[in-house]
């Protein structure tokens, strides 16, 4: 089997991914589908944490928008990024693979607390660290989570999955003459205002040397593809960009 060319990577997966073709909720079938993923991974010897979004139960900022306080809004929406850890630990035990779900907020019985050896020593042990409610705090999304985490635990690599093959100038889905960047810099990124991550999740991987890859998570066997070394989506680096 070829060697994979990461030793640890952080998946972030959106909250909405999870419901498949349902309105909102947990879709059983995607959800299964994304632990065979993970498994698949880590059978080729990647070590992997996760970070899910909260968006297919509540998101924070559109109840803030609602007229809920922002914070108690942002307090919802990270309680609901555990929800979905806590469903996304269970499919993969029922794939046969460890998992164990941190919080940055402290659950008591329901998960473990956040804490950066732990996370690391999760992985070490050959089980999935699920990393969840976000920072913790309000005001950040979980793209920022994933990447501050990313940082953290010393991943080689950020796989942001989307429904799209990867970035491009603009919605691939609304403008048919959008133009896909294979690879480029944070700062094109943040200065062409690309639908990547937000600006803060954007100037933490820059500011780190965090390589970002964008990629469409429903491709069947995208992502063993990528650990392996295809040069799978979009590629985003610290540097300026040597080409197209």
């Amino acid at each position: 089997m070829t060697a994979p060319a990461y030793r640890r990577i952080l998946l972030k997966l959106s909250g909405e991914a999870l419901m498949g073709d349902e309105a909102f909720g947990i879709s059983p079938p995607v959800i299964a589908r994304y632990a065979a993923d993970i498994k698949s991974l880590h059978d080729a010897g990647v070590q992997l944490a996760l970070v899910i979004g909260g968006g297919n139960i509540f998101r924070g900022a559109g109840l803030a928008s609602g007229g809920i306080d922002r914070v108690a809004a942002d307090q919802m929406g990270m309680l609901a990024t555990v929800m979905n850890g806590i469903a996304m630990a269970d499919a993969l035990r029922q794939a046969g693979l460890g998992a164990r779900v941190f919080s940055a907020l402290p659950l008591g019985p329901v998960c473990d607390y956040y804490t950066r050896d732990e996370a690391v020593a999760t992985l070490e042990q050959g089980r999935v660290a699920i990393l969840a409610a976000g920072t913790g705090n309000p005001f950040f999304t979980t793209d920022s989570a994933a990447s501050l985490r990313a940082i953290e635990i010393g991943a080689d690599l950020l796989i942001k999955a989307t429904r799209v093959n990867g970035v491009y100038s603009a919605d691939p889905m609304k403008d048919a003459t959008a133009e896909f960047y294979p690879r480029l810099s944070y700062d094109r990124a943040i200065a062409e205002r690309l639908a990547v991550m937000d600006t803060t999740a954007l100037v933490l991987c820059r500011d780190n040397g965090m390589p970002l890859r964008v990629m469409n998570v429903n491709e069947a066997g995208a992502l063993l593809a990528l650990v392996r070394g295809e040069p799978i989506g979009s590629l985003v680096e610290s540097v300026e960009e040597s080409g197209k």
